[in-house]
């Protein structure tokens, strides 16, 4: 006779595969909404009774095993049943509600999705949001969320994606730094200014700029005076006259409303990437997942609110 599972030996398992995925027992606790103790408690009860040693401990890391590591994949099919079997349950109903977990780049969930989210719920009472804003590549399946919002190309083909809106970056400066320095007429007038740029927290690698000349695409890294790695603090960099800098339309949009940056170059700016929504083939039939996609491409207007910002103050 097969033995039956305990429930806490369950909860050994879902705790185990959510640190060896995350490298962390904290990481785990966060998501999992318990303290890290009670992660690592959790954890170690499973390996008594498995008899196995899970994981390698140090003071600055956490690594698996070669038992730990044979044993994750199996854990992570067992959460998917086991997620199938929810999903499957929820796309019975017919009315959004429970949990919906989202993961988005920081930059786009505070600017652009935050302020959306009580429309959102007020259009579904019923539905709670979970959002999780970091830079970080998020593998939907391990942590259990719901819909994430990408940019640019989509490594996992496992994913069911749909594209939401273009990413135009353009130049952006002070009025007080152009009054000062002049304003570049052409992309290789940057050369005799001020550069600012942004560092990507992920690669380490900085922004390389595109403008469009012609029929022609140029591309460079410019010689930055001020490198900084989150996006909003460039806005902040140029707004104290920092120099000239990219940033997407929708971080610059208010500053241009209160009259704090202006738009140069903006005949020669591109899209460069796509803001995408991607999300488990488990979740194809969830009545939350089809609403929150249906009001993600009301947010993503093809005439968004901030694109216009930007036309209606071209400069330069």
């Amino acid at each position: 006779m097969t033995e039956q599972i305990s429930l806490e030996r369950l909860t050994g398992i879902v705790a185990f595969a959510r640190a060896a995925s995350y490298g962390s027992f904290t990481a785990a606790a966060q998501s999992l909404s318990v303290s890290p103790s009670a992660v690592s408690k959790t954890i170690q009860r499973l390996e008594q009774q498995l008899g196995l040693r899970l994981f390698t401990r140090t003071t600055r890391s956490l690594v698996l095993t070669p038992e730990g590591r044979a044993l994750h994949e199996r854990a992570l099919h067992l959460l998917r049943s086991a997620e199938d079997l929810v999903q499957s349950a929820a796309a019975v109903r017919s009315e959004p509600s429970g949990t919906l977990k989202i993961a988005a780049p920081l930059p786009i969930g505070t600017r652009l999705l935050a302020p959306a989210l009580p429309e959102f719920r007020r259009r579904y009472p019923k539905l709670n949001i979970d959002l999780r804003l970091n830079d970080r590549f998020v593998n939907l399946v391990e942590e259990g969320i719901d819909v994430a919002l990408r940019i640019g190309d989509l490594a996992d083909s496992n994913l069911i994606s749909r594209g939401l809106a273009p990413i135009r970056l353009s130049a952006f400066a002070s009025p007080a730094y152009l009054a000062a320095r002049g304003t570049p007429r052409r992309p290789e007038d940057l050369r005799e200014h001020d550069c600012v740029n942004f560092r990507y927290q992920t690669s380490g690698q900085t922004l390389r700029w595109m403008f469009k000349v012609g029929s022609r695409t140029i591309e460079f890294t410019p010689d930055a005076a001020i490198v900084v790695d989150v996006s909003d603090a460039v806005a902040e960099v140029l707004v104290a006259g920092g120099g000239i800098g990219m940033a997407a339309s929708w971080i610059a949009a208010p500053y241009l409303q209160r009259g704090l940056l202006v738009p140069v170059l903006t005949e020669f700016s591109v899209d460069t990437s796509t803001i995408t929504a991607v999300w488990p083939e488990s979740r194809r039939g969830s009545p939350n997942v089809k609403a929150f996609i249906s009001f993600l491409e009301e947010v993503f207007a093809s005439a968004s609110p901030w694109d216009a910002t930007i036309a209606g103050s071209k400069r330069g």
